[in-house]
């Protein structure tokens, strides 16, 4: 058993989402670092880029690091800028939009396992 991780920033490797052009992920700390219930996540939303309606099958809890981008949940639309914060349950209908001219960012917190990531049809 880990008692404890100190994970550095230049440990971090930030991979491009496949389901959206314009996003990066960087995985934190999760299983993997010894992590027993969650993983962190962070992820970099360039300016111009959208990321689709999707569903996934687990609840997410972000935190807003930087910029201002667009957020939807099933049939609501929020600006978010840095230190918002938003849950996201599973199973919700979400996506982001970033209309400005600078990146965004956020972290990300979810359980352990497995999350099914399902693009929404239109």
């Amino acid at each position: 058993m880990v008692d404890h991780v100190v994970k550095r920033s230049e440990e971090i490797e930030y991979e491009p989402v496949d389901a959206a052009e314009g996003l990066q992920k960087g995985v934190l700390l999760d299983e993997s670092d010894g992590a027993p219930n969650f993983a962190i996540r962070r992820f970099e939303l360039d300016a111009g880029a959208e990321v689709p309606e999707h569903t996934n099958a687990v609840e997410h809890e972000q935190y807003v690091l930087a910029g201002e981008y667009v957020v939807g949940i099933d049939d609501e639309e929020y600006t978010v800028s840095a230190g918002d914060s938003l849950l996201i349950p599973a199973g919700a209908v979400h996506w982001y939009r970033n209309d400005s001219d600078r990146p965004g960012a956020f972290l990300c917190a979810v359980p352990n396992g497995d999350d099914t990531i399902e693009l929404v049809e239109e």
